[in-house]
């Protein structure tokens, strides 16, 4: 039996740093890296995109991220997501193990996105993107991962939230201006940044001084192993 469903994926034929060099053409994008209970997600225009010794970086107003391309094997193109009549198109640059190095969502409709990939071939996918959420238990209110953003929020501090995982990193500056529990998560969400981290994941923080009146905290999860989430903050008497 067929249906005449259009195709909402389809492989690039391209190389990851090809379409890396596009980005600040496409507008108002979501950069996501996520991994271990984090998710972090930069929201803006990319303002330059740069190389460095292999590694790639973008930058932005209160962000950078820094990607190694050669752990990217496939590029998908995905236009699936549709929110109030807006399609929100999505790039995917996948490992060779089929996991998901960093993803690219854009905010200005697809006409950014389909200009500056025209001329790209490509190769449809008939699978659908898996959007099932899975159930998650409410938040414990006194979950460690917390702590430190309760205080950057009554303290009016401004902080750097960053994620590392191989290939992958991000960082944002700025103040925390609400901690939302919400849907198992504990989620922090402005006009340029979102983080959502599992409840859970973080077991505690794991203090270094790195400067004067810096202090970096390392996520650590139940197993005593670091999330690849970390933060920077004022060291403060009652860090965690």
């Amino acid at each position: 039996m067929t249906t005449n469903e259009p195709v909402t994926r389809h492989h690039l034929q391209a190389k990851a740093e090809d379409i890396i060099r596009r980005l600040p053409d496409m507008g108002k994008l979501m950069i996501i890296g996520k991994g271990n209970g984090a998710t972090h997600e930069r929201i803006g225009k990319v303002e330059m995109v740069g190389e460095v010794s292999g590694r790639f970086v973008c930058g932005g107003a209160h962000h950078k991220s820094s990607i190694d391309p050669a752990l990217v094997s496939e590029i998908v193109f995905d236009i699936s997501s549709i929110m109030q009549n807006q399609v929100y198109p999505r790039l995917e640059f996948n490992k060779a193990d089929g996991g998901t190095l960093f993803a690219v969502v854009g905010f200005e409709g697809l006409e950014p996105f389909a200009s500056a990939l025209s001329d790209l071939q490509r190769i449809a996918d008939p699978k659908k993107r898996d959007l099932t959420r899975p159930d998650r238990p409410d938040l414990d209110p006194a979950d460690p991962g917390r702590l430190p953003l309760d205080l950057a929020l009554a303290e009016g501090s401004t902080i750097t939230i960053r994620y590392d995982e191989p290939g992958f990193s991000q960082s944002w500056t700025g103040q925390v201006t609400k901690v939302s529990p919400g849907m198992g998560f504990i989620n922090i969400m402005t006009e340029d940044f979102h983080l959502h981290l599992l409840g859970g994941t973080v077991a505690r923080w794991e203090e270094t001084e790195v400067a004067e009146g810096r202090m970096r905290l390392a996520a650590i999860n139940p197993d005593g192993e670091q999330v690849g989430l970390t933060l920077l903050v004022p060291a403060l008497e009652d860090a965690v």
